[in-house]
């Protein structure tokens, strides 16, 4: 709050930030309108790719089906509840975090609401999105850095802050995260399983296979270029990698891979060369298989990182329902020569990365960052990437939002999930 601000000033942000702890502790069916106050000005904003989508009524439709509406409607009161940018701050910060341990509570059981499975992970997406148009909308009578207020709202519903490892005695730690859904151009009902996992996981203590302790931190990146560029996956790593009794033992990156198996990943590669698949923004990477290019922003690093988590033992944890592989392709570039190559078994020396096992894709590139940030910071720390399962089961009926096949699978991946990281 800044310096100077009188007491009757304070009584608006105050009353925005308790709304924040009434959406965590109300019942999902109180998700009454709260009125706009008077004088408080709107706008219409031209949307996003991502907000575009909203159109369709599914879209809303998750959102309430997990009773989740509560932030949808008492948003745009409490944005019209503050008096400067540093309230504005504040706000998101305090706003976005609710809205974060609301999903981590429905999905865990601690916030029953809606008919929807609990480990769904499309509500906290959809949710989102609607409560960044209503700030791209909100016209505040002072200025306003809106750009860094959605970041700081984006980082606090993602469980990039406020999400800190306890610390306890004995129990290690450790760090994954997941995506948000993506592909939605084809489907705009699709979910991400390792969005679920992440949910699902989040401040969890587990028994490892020794039987050892470990408390699980995660949380939930973009698919869009633009907010890797800008560095949201040192963001979310590096206070888990600073020293101290609350950095990770060990961290992995999670995402949607192929059909019907998991594989780990043993090489991510430097490279961009996904185009021309695009992000939920519609962005390409501007990279392609004959053409890699670097990520910007990516600080030095070698063209390909192995990983270094416990492969063997997490490839023989279990094998159902679902196979789980170690995946040792890439393609590169020779030293010397011009045009990409399959490798079955890993880089050569002087090779340039134009693909890790994941591909070129984001997924790929969180295993990148997260690890050249590791080989920075700690070289030590075990880490690397586990692709999932293609999520499937959706009701050929695309009015219907989920299904026992649906829901099934994605309680599956996600229970083998648990026993490949505690292995």
């Amino acid at each position: 709050m800044s310096h100077g601000m009188t007491p009757s000033r304070q009584l608006p942000l105050a009353a925005a930030l308790l709304g924040t702890a009434a959406l965590l502790a109300a019942p999902p069916a109180a998700a009454a309108a709260a009125a706009t106050p008077a004088g408080c000005r709107t706008t219409a904003v031209a949307p996003d790719r991502e907000q575009s989508r909203l159109q369709d009524p599914r879209t809303a439709a998750l959102t309430a089906r997990a009773g989740l509406t509560t932030f949808t409607t008492r948003f745009p009161a409490a944005l019209c509840s503050v008096r400067n940018p540093a309230e504005a701050g504040q706000l998101m910060d305090a706003w976005g975090e609710a809205l974060w341990q609301s999903a981590v509570d429905r999905a865990q059981g601690r916030r029953p609401g809606g008919d929807l499975a609990q480990g769904d992970d499309r509500p906290l997406y959809w949710t989102r999105v609607t409560m960044t148009t209503q700030l791209a909308a909100w016209q505040p009578d002072f200025p306003v850095d809106r750009a860094a207020l959605r970041t700081r709202f984006e980082d606090a519903s993602r469980g990039l802050t406020a999400n800190g490892f306890t610390g306890a005695p004995g129990v290690r730690r450790m760090f994954i995260s997941g995506f948000d859904p993506f592909g939605l151009d084809g489907d705009v009902r699709t979910a991400n399983p390792s969005g679920s996992a992440a949910l699902r996981l989040n401040g969890r203590q587990v028994t490892l296979a020794d039987g050892s302790r470990a408390e699980i931190r995660a949380v939930v990146l973009p698919v869009r270029y633009a907010d890797f560029d800008q560095g949201i996956v040192e963001r979310a790593f590096g206070p888990r990698m600073a020293a101290g009794p609350r950095s990770a033992d060990r961290i992995t990156t999670i995402s949607q891979g192929y059909p019907g198996l998991f594989t780990l990943e043993a090489w991510a590669g430097r490279a961009r060369s996904a185009d021309p698949y695009p992000d939920n923004q519609g962005a390409l990477a501007g990279g392609s298989y004959d053409h890699p290019v670097d990520a910007p922003g990516l600080g030095p690093g070698p063209e390909f990182i192995a990983t270094t988590l416990p492969t063997d033992a997490m490839t023989h944890a279990t094998q159902t329902p679902y196979p789980v592989l170690l995946n040792t392709e890439v393609t590169e570039i020779p030293a010397g020569g011009s045009g990409p190559v399959d490798r079955a078994d890993g880089p050569t020396p002087g090779s340039r990365a134009v693909a890790g096992g994941g591909g070129g894709y984001l997924s790929n590139e969180v295993a990148y960052r997260s690890n050249r940030l590791r080989l920075e910071l700690d070289p030590a720390l075990p880490g690397g990437h586990l692709h999932t399962p293609v999520l499937t089961g959706l009701p050929a009926d695309r009015d219907r939002l989920t299904g026992p096949e649906f829901e099934r699978n994605e309680n599956e991946i996600t229970a083998e999930i648990l026993t490949i990281l505690t292995s």
